[in-house]
């Protein structure tokens, strides 16, 4: 006996079954929808976009050199060499660094905005939060630069160096500390940027927890904060991991205000005040210098083509962590 065709509208138990002639018309339309070019479109647009990368790299410094320091372009020829290990090390560090404190606040605002504010202010909160995504990233590094870097350099971040020299990373020769730009403000402006998407998917994920499941606990006696850590904290868990997948994704992919913020050093950076570099924020740099250098111009495909892979891995194991997280989430 053939079994019933994906649901239509509703669920479909074990006493309800589809007609023959239902049957027909849901095998028909799965195939048309799965066997359309339109829904293969994603699918062939990622395709695409490998395949254009890789034959424009041709693949030519692919190899455990690439993944060196050793990096040292001019002039370009044979003796040059191209290694990404810098930039790999600035774009882990200023990504986690600012994929933790944006979900640390995230959190926080998230939860205030569901369990403790009022209506109103909780609107005017979230209105504003998400006013935060539509800012051009060009904005955030000026101001960055302009505004926040004199400041950075002169008081918070030898302020900073003087209280907390004890921390790993605090410390560090007092030269790291030029301008202000560095890792330390490149990280809080990041932090700022990742905000809006974080809060949002956290906000909307506490909001899913079932009426149900926050009524119980309240009516055992527990305290809104006891209902928020054990009920639904654990119920939005899935989302929670999954703004946290999302915004070191951003983080990582930002080019623009981190180029402007970061120092442009290519080095291991000293001290958390001193400068470095990203994937994105070289590649940025140095597009127009690799029109004249068709060398440099396959290294940078190639550094794209890596930034590329680390997304979609980023991607791939934030659903597969948030997919086992709601299959282990409580039920209503």
């Amino acid at each position: 006996m053939d079994e019933p065709g994906p649901p239509a509208g509703g669920f479909i138990g074990p006493a309800q079954t589809l007609s023959p002639p239902e049957k027909v018309k849901e095998r028909l339309s799965w195939r048309m929808l799965l066997g359309s070019p339109v829904a293969l479109l994603p699918m062939i647009l990622l395709a695409g976009v490998v395949g254009v990368l890789l034959y424009a790299s041709s693949l030519h410094n692919f190899g455990w050199s690439l993944w060196s320091t050793d990096w040292n372009w001019i002039p370009p020829g044979p003796g040059s060499s191209y290694g990404i290990g810098y930039f790999a090390i600035g774009s882990l560090i200023t990504a986690v660094l600012a994929m933790l404190l944006a979900t640390v606040l995230s959190l926080a605002m998230a939860i205030s905005i569901v369990v403790y504010l009022p209506t109103a202010p909780s609107r005017i909160l979230t209105v504003f939060t998400d006013l935060l995504a539509g800012i051009p990233s060009v904005v955030f590094g000026i101001w960055g630069f302009v505004v926040l870097a004199p400041y950075f350099g002169e008081h918070l971040e030898p302020s900073l160096r003087d209280a907390l020299y004890w921390l790993p990373g605090f410390d560090g020769p007092a030269y790291a500390i030029g301008g202000g730009t560095g890792i330390l403000l490149a990280v809080f402006v990041l932090t700022i940027m990742i905000i809006p998407i974080t809060t949002a998917i956290m906000r909307e994920s506490l909001r899913a927890v079932p009426h149900s499941a926050v009524e119980a606990g309240l009516a055992l006696g527990a305290t809104r904060w006891e209902v928020v850590r054990r009920v639904r904290l654990p119920m939005a868990r899935a989302g929670i991991f999954g703004a946290l997948f999302l915004g070191f994704g951003r983080a990582i992919g930002e080019s623009v205000a981190v180029s402007m913020l970061i120092g442009a050093t290519p080095q291991i950076p000293p001290s958390i005040y001193g400068g470095s570099y990203t994937i994105a924020a070289y590649i940025l740099d140095q597009q127009d210098s690799a029109f004249a250098y068709p060398l440099l111009l396959q290294v940078l495909v190639e550094f794209a083509l890596i930034l590329l892979l680390i997304s979609i891995a980023v991607n791939v194991v934030g659903n597969r962590l948030t997919g086992g997280s709601r299959e282990r989430s409580p039920r209503e």
